[in-house]
């Protein structure tokens, strides 16, 4: 013990320990890794699991892991685990408002790229968006599609204002569709009655 003292003068010996368990956490952290990772394959092996179940899951597992061995070091030097929790539970509620905030326009983005693709409607039809069978929705001629809104221009009697409409909106509601300019007569022309 004393040949270990003179080896070593005392005011190593606290930065010494200190780094030996932080290796033997992250050690231990990467071992619980390998080891997770050898029985979600031996489980996939057994059990007919697909692999879009089990590349996820090891994934998210060896996150949680490497994560937690991180958390480990960082209160072995010092950090209080309050702090952290503190400072993770913040940087989650930031992410989750500004995922929230920016739903709608990547919705919008998303719908505009499966109008373009799919084809639902295109510049030159008559579209209206059907509130409910008895309520008469938004109805007009497309004038142009972008990435967020398609702009419609109002028939005449409608008043003939252009209304732009969210892209998403034509994948929440129902959507009447006359094609080109053969359209404009259906629609505007007035139900006939028999005499």
């Amino acid at each position: 013990m004393e040949s270990m003292q003179a080896l070593l003068p005392v005011e190593w010996i606290g930065p010494f320990w200190m780094g030996l368990q932080i290796l033997l956490i992250l050690v231990a952290a990467f071992v619980l890794q390998r080891l997770v990772a050898r029985c979600l394959i031996r489980l996939s092996e057994r059990y007919p699991l697909p692999p879009e179940l089990m590349v996820p899951l090891r994934g998210g597992l060896r996150w949680l892991i490497m994560g937690s061995a991180l958390i480990f070091v960082l209160e072995r030097l010092g950090v209080s685990a309050t702090v952290l929790w503190t400072a993770l539970s913040g940087f989650v509620a930031v992410a989750a408002v500004a995922f929230f905030a920016m739903w709608s326009v990547l919705s919008n983005l998303l719908c505009a790229v499966l109008i373009f693709t799919v084809g639902p409607f295109r510049i030159g039809d008559i579209v209206e968006l059907v509130e409910t069978l008895d309520k008469p929705g938004v109805k007009g001629r497309v004038t142009a599609i972008n990435l967020l809104f398609t702009t419609l221009i109002e028939l005449p009697e409608a008043g003939g204002a252009l209304v732009q409409v969210p892209n998403s909106q034509f994948f929440q509601k129902c959507v009447r569709r006359w094609r080109g300019s053969d359209g404009l007569a259906v629609v505007s022309e007035s139900p006939k009655t028999g005499a």
